[in-house]
């Protein structure tokens, strides 16, 4: 395989499939917009394997929506409700169409800034965020301290990010490392919550 002379970043894939559920196998549309990389198959495949293949009554927040990869696995694998944020007008215009064409009633889409929307969301009201913002953003820890508060006790927070985080830099926020894995340049975290008492 020789390397591409001259393309500046990674060629982004043209589509992503859901993984497992009712739309296993399902393409959803990449667009070529700046920051859009999406959660690659393999680590979607091993987040969901540790979150599990039922998230029948869950609520989720995809915060970064992009591709929507992350929110429409996590709807196609039973989840209740799923949020998914998006600023970027062209990609709601597609997250808008995926939705349609796989009837994917529990989805609603925002097209909302992350970082605004979260802080007048009402506490503790998903079992799952995902955060997987454009890396060279360096919106990692913002975004953290913002979701946190929108989870319940023992609830998820998935981080996608260029580097690791330690407990060091989570115990504050009241988050635990409770699985990481590292695939080429993304770190994937699943992170819980603490629990009440």
């Amino acid at each position: 395989m020789k390397p591409a002379a001259r393309a500046a970043r990674p060629a982004l894939p043209r589509e992503v499939r859901i993984i497992g559920g009712q739309w296993r196998r399902s393409k959803l549309p990449v667009a070529d917009r700046p920051g859009l990389r999406p959660t690659p198959d393999r680590v979607r495949e091993t987040l969901f394997n540790w979150l599990g293949a039922d998230l029948s009554g869950w609520r989720c927040l995809d915060a970064f929506a992009g591709s929507g990869a992350l929110g429409f696995e996590a709807a196609s694998r039973g989840a209740d409700e799923v949020v998914l944020l998006e600023r970027d007008r062209h990609l709601v215009v597609s997250l808008s169409q995926s939705r349609e064409r796989l009837k994917a009633q529990a989805l609603r889409i925002e097209a909302a800034d992350a970082l605004s929307w979260m802080p007048g969301c009402a506490p503790q009201r998903f079992e799952l965020v995902f955060i997987d913002p454009p890396f060279d953003a360096q919106l990692f820890d913002k975004a953290l301290a913002a979701a946190v508060r929108l989870v319940v006790p023992g609830g998820f927070v998935y981080l996608e990010a260029d580097r690791a985080f330690d407990e060091a830099q989570l115990a504050p926020l009241g988050l635990r490392l409770h699985r990481h894995l590292r695939a080429g340049t993304v770190h994937a975290h699943l992170l819980q919550a603490a629990s009440e008492g």
